[in-house]
């Protein structure tokens, strides 16, 4: 079979939709200043689905040093990867904030999260080392896993029960092959808001040995005292062998960072393919950057505001009844009951009939016959736009229970 004929007849599970959700339910445009009211098809609206959560993505603050940045060296410096021609005093210099920040000897930067991720586990292992990792994990996690050419294990979503019998067992391989164990977890869940249970994942050293790697990409900014991340949170510091957390979320930028000791971090920025054959993040970037993390460490009343949103918000949900699961983040899911067509009628309806926007998540990234609505609170939403949400979702919840979503007359109303 020809690979163009054989694509043409799957597209894939969420391709297989595009012909009629590109540009509204997926691919859709946002227009105007990044903030909780922009524009969608021309009309305003109240979003939910931006990962700006301390606000930082028009501080004016951020926007002069970009813009400053962007002036003194144009876009491409510095040219090359990091390793040939891409350094910067710059770039060595946000290293050793960050590493600073998080609790760690040393860190290196990432061009992209995603991609990051994926050649972080691939450089860490080899062959004869065994993955444990948890079952909700990331897609960057389990694309990362998937190219190990060991022994892997998975393990029920933070289930530490689970997580032992699946250590016994990495155990016994690798005392036959003479490699080791990397037990891989996230700070907090993207989707579900979850926290991984770091400090639990941590005791177990005390039973075998492992090395842990822990993506904390909602968690950096937004867990702990100072805004270090979850591990800091959970007071697991110093039980966390490599942290990785990315710039798209807290810091409102691109790329990411690893952080571990000076040895194992060295390892890493000799050996990972993914950056030794990539540009180097360009230096307005890294400039921005600087100033992002000066103001996460400076102004801790952004998350002190953020938290006091998703408070909010996740109490008026939970009080009108609506399934929010076992967040315990700022990151807000709402469960309901429905299928595929339910799921665009009420998205529609928020989205024509009460001007709010916010992420939609149906199967295959959720089981089927359930429906997330994914709604990311910020340091920039106010109380009213809490208020004005909760209204929209008692109504909403109301018309599904009816049925009317069944009957395409809530989103006519």
């Amino acid at each position: 079979m020809d690979i163009f004929d054989k694509i043409a007849k799957n597209m894939g599970p969420l391709g297989q939709h595009q012909k009629w959700s590109h540009g509204y339910f997926s691919f859709p445009k946002l227009e105007g200043e990044i903030a909780p009211h922009m524009k969608f098809r021309g009309k305003e609206h109240l979003v939910w689905s931006l990962n700006n959560y301390l606000g930082l993505a028009n501080h004016p603050e951020v926007r002069e040093a970009d813009a400053k940045a962007a002036a003194d060296y144009g876009m491409a410096y510095p040219m090359g990867a990091r390793m040939m021609s891409g350094n910067s005093n710059n770039h060595e210099e946000l290293e050793k904030q960050l590493a600073e920040f998080t609790g760690f000897q040393d860190a290196f930067l990432l061009n992209y999260g995603y991609q990051g991720m994926v050649s972080i586990i691939d450089t860490l292992v080899d062959r004869n080392d065994v993955i444990v990792y948890d079952a909700e994990s990331h897609a960057c996690i389990i694309d990362g896993v998937r190219l190990h050419m060991g022994k892997r294990f998975v393990y029920q979503h933070n289930d530490m029960d689970s997580l032992r019998k699946q250590l016994e067992r990495a155990t016994k391989l690798t005392e036959q092959s003479g490699g080791g164990i990397l037990v891989i977890t996230e700070g907090v869940f993207g989707m579900s808001g979850a926290q991984g249970k770091i400090s639990e994942v941590v005791a177990l050293k005390s039973e075998f040995k492992f090395r842990l790697l822990i993506d904390d990409a909602h968690g950096f900014g937004t867990m702990g005292k100072t805004g270090a991340g979850t591990h800091e949170h959970q007071n697991s510091i110093a039980g966390v062998d490599v942290y990785f957390g990315t710039f798209a979320k807290s810091m409102a930028g691109i790329g990411a960072f690893v952080a571990s000791t000076e040895e194992i971090t060295n390892y890493l920025r000799y050996n990972m393919r993914s950056q030794t054959f990539a540009k180097s993040l360009p230096m307005p970037m890294v400039m921005g950057l600087l100033k992002r993390l000066e103001l996460l460490k400076s102004k801790p009343e952004l998350k002190d505001k953020l938290w006091t949103i998703a408070t909010a918000l996740q109490k008026g949900l939970r009080e009108r009844g609506f399934d929010i699961g076992n967040t315990d983040s700022v990151v807000t899911p709402v469960f309901l009951k429905g299928e595929l067509s339910d799921a665009t009628a009420i998205t529609m309806d928020l989205r024509e009939n009460y001007g709010i926007f916010c992420s939609i998540v149906v199967y295959p990234v959720i089981p089927k016959g359930l429906i997330m609505l994914r709604l990311i609170p910020t340091a920039m939403h106010t109380l009213e736009d809490v208020e004005r949400t909760l209204s929209a979702f008692s109504e909403v919840g109301d018309k599904l229970n009816k049925g009317l979503y069944k009957e395409n007359k809530a989103v006519e109303a």
